[in-house]
């Protein structure tokens, strides 16, 4: 049995594992879906302060009140850059990480994986970025019918600091392993990647004949990759 702590990308809450968390859970695992301050139901807690560190808080709160060990940590789109410094921090209780379709910080120290997210429009001066059936089309076209309607009503603005801040490791985070899984779909060079032209991998991956949102599109063969890479 694993513990998987699901941490959702831009504009997305603990909703977009609705498909997922029981699928896990019906062979075994524990999950814990997050929702990140700003965003789906916390959408309440929205404001221009909300930042990277309130993202880790939210994360690293998580495992230390629910008491969890041995973590599978996953961290899709932009929360790559959220698990990252949890692992860091919470060291010994993180098992692996696994960054679906992910930033995917180094093992540097000093800032990194501050960007700004430009291709994404947002009003002149606004902290938050839209979503938009335009973001779909762009990262995520199977997303169609009833789950793309789903999609449209559950998302909510991504405060654009998620975006802007930088992240710094330490040499604890070295020692964490790593595990992927790349969407075709999505508009990122899978293959360059795999390759290692954009950063060497640091363990073993998937890749999957999807958009940006395989827990949205193909909940039962993500689930099959996760288990099949945290399973060692």
């Amino acid at each position: 049995m694993s513990t998987f702590v699901l941490v959702p990308g831009a504009w997305l809450g603990g909703w977009v594992w609705k498909k997922v968390t029981p699928l896990l859970q019906e062979k075994g695992h524990r999950v814990y879906p997050v929702t990140l301050t700003g965003t789906g139901n916390r959408v309440h807690l929205a404001s221009k302060d909300v930042g990277m560190e309130t993202a880790i808080q939210d994360v690293m709160s998580i495992i230390e009140y629910n008491d969890l060990d041995d973590i599978v940590l996953v961290g899709h789109s932009f929360a790559g850059k959220v698990v990252a410094p949890v692992a860091d921090r919470a060291h010994k209780k993180v098992k692996m990480i696994l960054y679906l379709d992910a930033a995917r910080p180094e093992k540097i120290r000093g800032p990194q994986a501050a960007f700004n997210p430009s291709e994404f429009p947002r009003p002149p001066g606004s902290w938050e970025v839209p979503f938009s059936e335009k973001v779909i089309e762009m990262i995520g076209k199977d997303v169609q019918g009833a789950d793309r309607e789903w999609m449209l009503a559950k998302a909510t603005p991504w405060p654009v600091r998620h975006a802007a801040d930088p992240i710094s490791l330490s040499e604890k985070f070295d020692a964490v392993k790593s595990a992927y899984i790349f969407c075709t779909g999505s508009g990122d060079p899978v293959d360059e990647i795999v390759a290692g032209k954009w950063g060497k991998l640091e363990g073993p991956y998937k890749i999957m004949d999807t958009g940006h949102w395989p827990m949205i599109t193909k909940p039962k063969e993500l689930v099959e990759d996760m288990l099949s890479l945290t399973s060692s």
